[in-house]
This record gives structure tokens, C-alpha cells and sequence, in this order.
């Protein structure tokens, strides 16, 4: 690590240290950096395409772009225990890129945001896309675990492969979204 990135990690901490900790506050300086350095792209989904990308078949493999984006998910619409045996945090959304090594992805899962509190959980997972994933309780991917969740209109992302696979579907899928509304937005109405 370079000096900045040590005083950065050292005032971003709490006082009372990280612990293990500091692997997730790594985590986030580097991709919120990667982030920053592809020109801060954000790309917001509505529910409707939400729910397009949850159900959708798996993508078939593709290389992930070198460019780094943050995905934003339509607020308290899905769920995670971060961790075990807390209460389930809502994803905000997720940064993620290309990994060095040709297709794998880095995704970095951002929980549990609301002005009501001091920081937000993140979890980082690593991957290539994954294959034949299913739940052990033989679940859609992606179906609420919360009790009334799917009723509420809810999902949940039950383990990390599941993230991971979000963070696939999200690099595919949302790539095609965001160029079909970049193309929409460039027409003029009526045309």
C-alpha cells in the first residue's frame, strides 16, 4: 500500500479501530477509487428493471468491462443478512469492475444506508460469473427469505454467490439498459 492510502484508511477509521474490519474499509477506498477514476458512472435502476434483471435467465458469459460503475437499486427492495444472526439490511447498491484477471469480477455490495445511521455495512465478493447456481431449498435465486418478503414485493440475496451473481447480471443486463435509455434520452421527442 502507498503512504495516502494508509493515512486515508487511518483517518477514515473509527477510534475505537477496525479489527478484521479493515479489510472492508480497503474494500470500499479501492473500488469508491476505481470509481472515481472511470469518471464517477452511476446508473440508476427503476423497479421495473429491477425485476428484469432478477428474473431474468443467466447472461451468458462475457468478458466484464474495464470500466468502473455503481449500480443504485431502487430503495428497501432487497434484502441481505450481512451479518449473522443481525437483522437484514437493505441494498443501496454496488459498485463493481473487472478484475485483473480476464472474467472475473469484483463486486463490492453497499447495506444498510439510511440517515438515521453513522456508516453502512459492505460486503466484497470476487468472482467468476457463476454456473448452475441454485438454492439449496430449491428458491428462486433472488426470492425473499424475509418472513412476508415476497408478499411485500421484497428479494434477498442469500449468501455471497448470490451477490456475485447479481454483480454478473448487473455488469450484462444493465450494460444493455443503460445503453437502450443513453439512446432513448439522444432522441428528440417525436422523432
Amino acid at each position: 500500500m502507498q503512504r495516502d492510502v494508509v493515512t486515508l484508511l487511518h483517518e477514515l477509521r473509527p477510534e475505537e479501530g477496525l479489527g478484521e474490519g479493515i479489510d472492508q474499509l480497503a474494500a470500499l477506498v479501492h473500488h469508491a477509487y476505481l470509481f472515481w477514476n472511470a469518471g464517477s458512472i452511476v446508473i440508476e435502476l427503476n423497479p421495473e428493471q429491477l425485476l428484469e434483471l432478477l428474473t431474468m435467465e443467466s447472461p451468458p458469459d462475457e468478458q466484464a468491462e474495464k470500466t468502473s460503475t455503481y449500480i443504485q437499486f431502487p430503495e428497501r427492495l432487497i434484502w441481505a443478512q450481512v451479518i449473522p444472526g443481525e437483522s437484514h439490511e437493505p441494498l443501496d447498491g454496488i459498485f463493481q469492475h473487472a478484475a485483473l484477471e480476464a472474467g472475473v469480477l469484483r463486486v463490492l455490495g453497499v447495506f444498510g444506508m439510511h440517515p438515521d445511521r453513522p456508516g453502512f455495512s459492505v460486503v466484497e465478493v470476487t468472482g467468476p460469473k457463476p454456473t448452475g447456481l441454485s438454492r439449496k431449498d430449491g428458491t428462486p435465486l433472488f426470492s425473499s427469505i424475509l418472513p412476508g418478503g415476497g408478499k411485500a414485493g421484497l428479494y434477498s440475496i442469500a449468501g455471497a454467490e448470490e451477490l456475485l451473481e447479481l454483480g454478473w447480471r448487473c455488469e450484462l443486463g444493465a450494460r444493455s439498459l443503460a445503453q437502450g435509455a443513453a439512446h432513448s434520452a439522444l432522441q428528440a421527442p417525436g422523432s
